[in-house]
């Protein structure tokens, strides 16, 4: 294996290609999720928040920013999405919005290691709603 950083090399379209994948589980796991159960939402949580931030990736990577620069940028959606929006991503207020408040929650980092902390988490299906409105535009944009 390269001892280079894992990505470095993956193009614009293999990141999208990981984003709809991670999408799709995402979609999968909540049709499938028990009702009810307490962190049943967590994992479908943490795979939208990765697709989201493999489709920033990819929208970013198409307008000539550089992995390393990407990749500085660890997991703040928030800053991504601006960034994104600079260089001519446009969404909605909600939209916009919510991506930055994901950062300043720090919904990925409470997703993955703070089950006792999801009360303090937008909705899940706000994630999701979030999810399609950047999928659909970052697809449309690439194709």
């Amino acid at each position: 294996m390269d001892a280079g950083y894992p990505g470095e090399s993956a193009s614009v379209r293999e990141v999208l290609e990981l984003a709809g994948h991670y999408r799709y589980a995402a979609i999968i796991l909540g049709e499938r999720s028990p009702r009810g159960k307490l962190h049943s939402h967590i994992p479908r949580r943490f795979l939208a928040l990765h697709a989201i931030e493999l489709y920033l990736n990819a929208f970013l990577l198409a307008k000539g920013i550089d992995h390393k620069t990407i990749r500085g940028l660890q997991h703040d959606i928030g800053e991504r999405s601006q960034r994104a929006v600079d260089a001519g991503l446009i969404l909605k207020k909600r939209t916009a919005q919510h991506l930055a408040t994901l950062s300043s929650n720090r919904e990925y980092l409470v997703t993955r290691y703070g089950p006792e902390l999801t009360a303090t988490l937008s909705q899940v299906n706000r994630v999701m709603a979030t999810l399609e409105e950047l999928s659909q535009k970052v697809r449309k944009l690439m194709a």
